[in-house]
């Protein structure tokens, strides 16, 4: 898995968020080194961060990311006709966007503690509808060929169950291939027969190429059944190291 810092403006493009959106109390899950919820709480949103990535030391994050970002730049500029980029412009200005989101990301991390919480899916440490609005990116879907489809409705039921309203996720294609997750129109139909509507929404937004759909889950009239003994539920994919391409073949800093 790997850790981004992906923009407040990208979450909006990625998530069709609206002002009213954005007046809801919102999850972002998992949260990586996103300034969503510092831009977010900056115009007085009420939204909360979880990630694996937040416990033992979650000080360093910001500071691993700016790493992995600038190792980054050299491969896209390498790559950029595999990329779409409407969105971004160039790689300079992706790779801007991406240090900026980093750092501001570490600052309210610091000021704000609180609000980033730790925890994977599935078995998030929220009670039941605890959020109106729940945002994930990048996970589900996009690790389909690591994460198993047990997993994929395990984390979808986990995501429904803490949120009042609604549930998002993009993309909906897998990072390797550009190709949409081979079982989503199996899980979307599991997901109706546990009460959770789904439909797939286009957006302004395409960095991999066909990468502009949105999974929504209606959940307003989804009633979970009583979650299990907190030693009974499943492992979560924090047994998938977070992989540090910048740090490949060297020794890991003290």
């Amino acid at each position: 898995m790997l850790v981004s810092a992906r923009s407040f403006a990208e979450y909006r493009a990625m998530f069709a968020l609206s002002d009213d959106d954005l007046s809801l109390r919102v999850l972002d899950c998992p949260g990586g080194a996103a300034s969503f919820v510092a831009l977010a709480g900056a115009r007085g949103t009420d939204a909360v961060a979880v990630d694996s990535q937040y416990g033992q030391g979650r000080d360093r994050l910001g500071e691993l990311v700016l790493r992995e970002i600038e190792h980054k730049h050299a491969e896209l500029a390498a790559n950029a006709s595999s990329f779409v980029w409407t969105w971004f412009g160039d790689v300079e200005r992706y790779t801007r966007l991406r240090a900026s989101a980093a750092r501001t990301f570490a600052a309210d991390l610091a000021a704000r503690p609180d609000r980033y919480v730790a925890g994977s899916l599935p078995g998030l440490p929220f009670a039941d509808r605890s959020f109106d609005l729940v945002l994930s990116s990048h996970l589900l879907f996009s690790y389909g060929a690591q994460l198993d489809e047990s997993f994929h409705l395990a984390a979808l039921l986990d995501l429904a169950r803490v949120a009042r309203h609604q549930v998002r996720l993009f993309p909906v294609l897998l990072h390797t291939s550009d190709q949409r997750y081979g079982a989503l129109d199996r899980l979307r139909e599991k997901l109706a027969g546990h009460g959770i509507p789904t439909r797939l929404q286009q957006v302004d937004y395409e960095f991999q190429p066909g990468g502009n759909e949105t999974l929504v889950l209606d959940c307003g009239a989804y009633r979970p059944p009583p979650r299990p003994d907190p030693a009974a539920r499943p492992v979560a994919a924090t047994t998938d190291p977070v992989r540090w391409r910048h740090l490949e073949g060297t020794r890991p800093p003290g």
